[in-house]
């Protein structure tokens, strides 16, 4: 009888511990069939917001059941957007914070921003305002924005080619502040169409591995796409100069084959040494040094053979620790 008992007992038992092991934490079969229903109205949580001191925004709503959502918060002057998504029965601070970031390119400015949330098979959408009083101000090291013009500091070289238009412009099209630098031309005898040696007034961290270069780069469509060289050029003994016959010198080439702005960035300990687009030996001590980085030649290159080449820059500048995010 005991003996009947201990076996009845322990059956028990792993009926039990069946029923916990197939137990599942996702939506029920009535909840995904359920009609979608809005429980709590979107909102954000604040009107207007002051990125430049470090305020946040976040959204807000709930749902009946957990449904596939995205946010985007569009700037209805400068049309920057940024996209928030989950999956969730709530949006809250935890999944819809923004601290005035971009998705897509150009930056926020000080402007009204429509926030729309869209939820899939909802034929519905919602929207919040919220007014940006400042843009966000991003952590770093500037080494030209283009905002004060072609600074006298730097030394400039531009082409005598055909339709040739570099300049700063000032318009709508700036991805950050309202000023950018415009390359463009026909150079038919040489891959060079123009070039900016940029000096680097500034100390950067001795560990290559936390310094990361950032630019804005505008691509077109285009028959013959531009290529952007960024030369780092170090002064190893600090005697004030780049030898390019003893220093490193450490290369990072662009093809520009997209439309629009984009960001690029790179860990300084990645960039290699290059020779005609190929990788080579460093000349100097072979060692990344952030900080003895004394100068930046910017060059805009094309194929000479294939006529008419443009792109745009912008907001040339150091990050730490991680890629900027703009």
């Amino acid at each position: 009888m005991k003996q009947k008992i201990i076996v009845l007992s322990f059956l028990v038992l792993s009926l039990v511990a069946c029923r916990k092991d197939t137990k599942t934490d996702g939506p029920s079969i009535a909840e995904i069939y359920s009609n979608f229903k809005l429980l709590d109205v979107f909102k954000a949580s604040k009107d207007s917001v002051d990125f430049k001191t470090s305020e946040t925004v976040f959204f807000s709503a709930s749902f009946n059941k957990i449904v596939t959502w995205k946010i985007t918060i569009e700037g209805q002057t400068s049309k920057a957007k940024k996209v928030l998504n989950g999956q969730s029965r709530i949006i809250a601070i935890n999944n819809a914070l923004w601290n005035g970031s971009t998705t897509t390119l150009p930056m926020f400015r000080t402007e009204k921003c429509i926030a729309t949330l869209k939820i899939d098979d909802v034929a519905d959408s919602f929207t919040a305002n919220v007014f940006v009083k400042n843009p966000k101000v991003n952590d770093g090291f500037i080494v030209a924005d283009f905002e004060t013009g072609l600074k006298t500091s730097w030394t400039k070289y531009f082409q005598s080619g055909a339709s040739m238009d570099c300049k700063v412009k000032t318009d709508n099209l700036a991805p950050e502040g309202g000023s950018y630098l415009n390359m463009a031309g026909t150079v038919n005898w040489d891959y060079l169409i123009g070039l900016i040696d940029f000096p680097v007034p500034f100390s950067l961290n001795t560990n290559p591995d936390a310094v990361y270069f950032n630019c804005l780069v505008y691509g077109t469509t285009s028959a013959n796409p531009s290529i952007v060289l960024f030369q780092f050029k170090e002064d190893e003994n600090s005697d004030g100069t780049f030898s390019a016959s003893n220093e490193d010198e450490y290369d990072y080439q662009v093809t520009v084959d997209w439309e629009g702005w984009k960001l690029i960035s790179i860990k300084y300990s990645d960039i290699f040494t290059l020779v005609n687009g190929s990788p080579s030996t460093p000349k100097g001590n072979g060692l990344h040094n952030p900080n003895k980085l004394s100068k930046i030649s910017m060059l805009h290159l094309a194929n000479p053979n294939n006529g008419f080449a443009s792109t745009k820059l912008d907001y040339l500048m150091f990050s730490n620790n991680k890629p900027l995010e703009p």
